[in-house]
C-alpha cells in the first residue's frame, strides 16, 4: 500500500488490482481464557483484493474470510465457536473487511480504517500496518507483502457468550488481538 510497494509500473494500468494469495497470509487472533492465559486461533480461508492507484490514500482493501474455518487446535472448541453462540456460521458464514481509509504515518507504516462485519454487525476497526516488501517470484509475478495489528471488544459484533467464574472474572476475555500477514499477488 505504499507508494514503493504497490505503485503500478510503466506496463500496468494506472488502477492495478492484488489479490489475497491464501497459501501465505493468516489471520490471527488470541484472547483471554479465564483471565489467566492466552488462546490463540486462526481463520485458514481468507480470499479478497487490494487495488490501488498508486498511493496509499487511493488504495482499497476488501477481504473476505470464511468463518467455519476458524482453528483453534480443539475440535470441541472450534465447535463451539463456529455454533451460535459465537460465530453462527450457518447464518453468517463470512466475515468481511473494507478499507474506508488509509493514512500514512511513515516509512512503509500506515493506519487503515475500515468496516469489519461479523454476525451481520459492522463497526469501524483501526489497524496499524506494516509493509514487509515487494519482489517478483520464480514465474515473474509480483508479490507484495503486509502485515496489520489491531485489537476488538467481541460484544459489539454480538459476540456475547460468556460465563462468569468463581473466583472473579469470566470464562472469556471480551478484547481479541488480531495480528494478519498478507501476501498479495499481481500477475504478470
Amino acid at each position: 500500500m505504499t507508494t514503493a510497494t504497490l505503485a503500478p509500473t510503466a506496463d500496468q494500468a494506472a488502477t492495478t488490482t492484488w489479490q489475497i494469495d491464501p497459501a501465505h497470509s493468516n489471520v490471527e487472533f488470541a484472547v483471554k481464557h479465564m483471565m489467566i492465559a492466552t488462546v490463540r486461533g486462526r481463520f485458514a480461508d481468507v480470499s479478497g483484493t487490494v487495488t490501488t492507484n498508486g498511493t496509499p490514500e487511493g488504495s482499497q482493501v476488501a477481504v473476505r474470510i470464511a468463518a467455519a474455518s476458524i482453528d483453534t487446535r480443539q475440535a470441541q472448541r472450534d465447535q463451539h465457536l463456529t455454533s451460535a453462540d459465537f460465530l453462527d456460521v450457518a447464518t453468517y458464514p463470512d466475515i468481511t473487511f473494507v478499507s474506508t481509509k488509509i493514512t500514512p504515518k511513515g516509512d512503509d507504516e500506515f493506519t487503515m480504517v475500515g468496516d469489519l462485519t461479523i454476525r451481520g454487525v459492522t463497526h469501524p476497526v483501526t489497524l496499524d500496518v506494516t509493509s514487509e516488501g515487494k519482489g517478483k517470484d520464480p514465474w515473474g509475478n509480483q508479490r507484495a507483502g503486509f502485515s496489520a495489528t489491531g485489537k476488538i471488544d467481541r460484544r459489539e459484533f454480538g459476540l456475547t457468550y460468556n460465563q462468569a467464574l468463581e473466583t472473579g472474572g469470566v470464562l472469556v476475555g471480551n478484547d481479541l488481538k488480531l495480528t494478519v500477514d498478507i501476501e498479495l499477488t499481481h500477475a504478470a
